[in-house]
């Protein structure tokens, strides 16, 4: 039986060092490829390019999409300016990976997002973000662990007639946190199944349920037997990408 293949959106990485100092090389996480393999898929990641027309072409190799983590959205996206605790934006990459998203959409393939790709999702659909977790009113837990990232460090609760509930079985359990951004105001057509105890949303999804988006990184649970269930995510987007 062919394997689906899964698109992981590519990031940049500049040497600062070595004998190429300042060279751009393209790279994910080992984390997504393996997650992949582990799951049944055949992982190809797609590199960033500027190039709209090579981006639909790239599109068009894969039966599912993975948008990976990264840099902080450019909040002009969502109308706004960019505020004291913004962290690295990369306005080109935000228009690669909503392109990516839009043509998975309309090609009708299941998306995972995960982290950036999980804020992304929410930005694309029309939603918005607290540029950083403080401008949040209410009291915020830590949600950027800082070390050990197979280390689940917070709870989180599923919507029990969620998708992402049924895919993982569970409704109740511990993820791990690495981001200072979070969702503001969840996109009209998107519904947040998943919060933390302090309320900030942890997954998204769409009205049918092939896009989803979560705020932790599955990808990096999915060796700790104790979280084992994480790879189910993976299992999910693969089964569906047949």
């Amino acid at each position: 039986m062919t394997k689906p293949i899964i698109g992981i959106s590519g990031s940049e990485i500049i040497n600062d060092g070595g004998i190429f100092p300042g060279y751009r090389r393209s790279y994910v996480n080992e984390d997504y490829v393996d997650s992949v393999v582990k799951n049944g898929g055949v992982p190809l990641i797609i590199p960033f390019t500027e190039d709209d027309e090579v981006i639909e072409a790239q599109l068009d190799q894969v039966q599912a999409l993975i948008l990976s983590g990264g840099h902080d959205v450019d909040p002009h996206l969502y109308g706004e300016e960019p505020l004291q605790k913004l962290g690295k934006t990369w306005p080109e990459r935000d228009h690669f990976d909503m392109l990516l998203l839009k043509l998975a959409e309309e090609k009708g393939i299941p998306v995972l997002g995960v982290c950036r790709g999980f804020q992304i999702i929410n930005v694309a659909h029309g939603g918005s973000l607290y540029q950083d977790l403080s401008y949040r009113k209410e009291l915020t837990i830590k949600h950027s662990q800082d070390h050990t990232p197979s280390l689940p460090t917070h709870e989180m609760k599923l919507e029990a007639d969620s998708k992402l509930a049924k895919i993982l079985g569970k409704t109740e359990f511990m993820v791990n946190s690495f981001h200072h951004q979070i969702v503001h105001e969840v996109a009209p057509d998107l519904k947040a199944v998943g919060h933390a105890s302090d309320g900030v949303v942890e997954a998204l999804e769409n009205t049918n349920g092939n896009v989803i988006g979560v705020q932790w990184h599955p990808e990096m649970l999915h060796r700790n037997e104790k979280v084992a269930f994480m790879n189910q995510i993976f299992a999910w987007l693969i089964a569906s990408a047949k």
